[in-house]
C-alpha cells in the first residue's frame, strides 16, 4: 500500500467520520453578563447507555515516517479529541476509517492544528493518538459503562505516514 496523503482537516472532509471541534465558524454569544463569550454545542456526546467522561490524555511525540499498524473504533459511543494548547502551530494527526467492517483502502489521514478537536463518530475507525513535535494533552470525552467499546484491527500491509507535505 503506498504511503497515506495527509489532508488538511476541515469540516467537510471530516464530516464522514464525526464533527471538527474548533471556534471558527461555530455559534456563539455573550454569556455571564458579558464576561464570556460560549462557542455553543461544539460536538454532541453520543454515549449511548453509558456515562459521559472526560479523561486528559498526555500524548508523546512521534517521528515521520510512522507504520499504521494498528486501528481501533469505539461500537458503543462516540469519542472526543480537544488538544489543550494555546500555540497554534501544534499540530497532530488522525487517521480515520469509515464504520463497518474495516478497509485499509478507504483509510484517510488529516493534519490538526492545535485550535482544532475532532470527535469520532460511533464506529469510525481511527488510528491511537499521533502527537507531534512535543509532549501534547488532551482533554478526551468518551463513555463508561457496560459493554464492548473498543475494537482493534492489526494491518499487516506496510502502509505508512511519510511526510506533512498535505495533499491538495
Amino acid at each position: 500500500m503506498p504511503a497515506l496523503p495527509i489532508t488538511p482537516l476541515t469540516r467537510q472532509a471530516f464530516a464522514p467520520y464525526g464533527e471538527v471541534i474548533m471556534l471558527d465558524g461555530a455559534r456563539h454569544f455573550p454569556i455571564n453578563q458579558g464576561t464570556t463569550e460560549r462557542y455553543h454545542a461544539l460536538a454532541t456526546a453520543d454515549t449511548g447507555n453509558g456515562q459521559t467522561i472526560l479523561s486528559l490524555f498526555r500524548a508523546q511525540p512521534r517521528s515521520l515516517p510512522l507504520a499504521i499498524s494498528v486501528m481501533e473504533r469505539h461500537p458503543l459511543a462516540s469519542q472526543a479529541f480537544v488538544p489543550l494548547t494555546q500555540d497554534p502551530a501544534d499540530a497532530y494527526l488522525v487517521v480515520v476509517a469509515p464504520p463497518g467492517a474495516f478497509d485499509p483502502a478507504l483509510m484517510q489521514a488529516f493534519i490538526c492544528r492545535g485550535w482544532q478537536g475532532v470527535n469520532y463518530a460511533k464506529g469510525v475507525w481511527h488510528h491511537p493518538l499521533i502527537a507531534l513535535h512535543k509532549v501534547s494533552d488532551f482533554l478526551v470525552m468518551d463513555r463508561l459503562g457496560p459493554g464492548q467499546n473498543c475494537d482493534e484491527v492489526v494491518l499487516t500491509g506496510d502502509c505508512w505516514l511519510e511526510s506533512l507535505q498535505a495533499k491538495k
